[in-house]
């Protein structure tokens, strides 16, 4: 009986060791995400762009809502209301770690969005806006303006959906 507690525990507490690591890479995430931000916000003035391929520009550029500008033009409730989206997001993926920790690309997908969410709600926090500065075109095609969490956000959402398909089609193969 007391093997089985003390195998529980040691499990356990080396679930929580590999769950500090995805952690710890989220808190790297967010680190990479607020340092290029405030460079980009430093040394460029608002709006100004740098091209650095002929289809890829620095800007600097602020966004008060969420993705692809949506609810930008608000009068500034949503300020608050994507603040709170991404801290009850943030745990919810905290919880939906502690509870899939074994299932590593999971993992990764959720580190990488929970990395993005805390950054976006860093700069919702301390500035009112969101610091966007990566523009990629195309002649008059332009693809909105995002950042570092950004990219984690879209990288983990990606991954959520090839995680899912990838579970199922296990699933599917073992029922055969």
């Amino acid at each position: 009986m007391q093997n089985s507690k003390q195998e529980s525990t040691q499990t356990t507490s080396l679930g929580y060791v590999g769950l500090g690591r995805w952690l710890f890479a989220a808190f790297v995430l967010i680190i990479v995400d607020q340092i290029t931000k405030i460079g980009f916000d430093h040394a460029l003035i608002y709006g100004q762009r740098v091209q650095i391929l002929p289809f890829f520009d620095f800007t600097l550029l602020y966004n008060k809502g969420a993705a692809f500008s949506f609810l930008a033009d608000q009068p500034g409730w949503q300020r608050w209301f994507f603040t709170a989206l991404g801290i009850g997001a943030s745990v919810f993926i905290l919880w939906m770690m502690h509870k899939h920790r074994t299932q590593r690309r999971f993992l990764l997908a959720l580190t990488l969005i929970l990395g993005g969410a805390i950054g976006n709600v860093i700069d919702r926090i301390a500035y009112g806006h969101v610091v966007d500065f990566l523009l990629f075109y195309w002649d008059q095609w332009y693809y909105p303006a995002f950042n570092i969490a950004d990219s984690g956000i879209t990288v983990g959402a990606i991954l959520l959906v090839i995680d899912e398909i990838l579970r199922l089609r296990g699933q599917h193969v073992k029922s055969s």
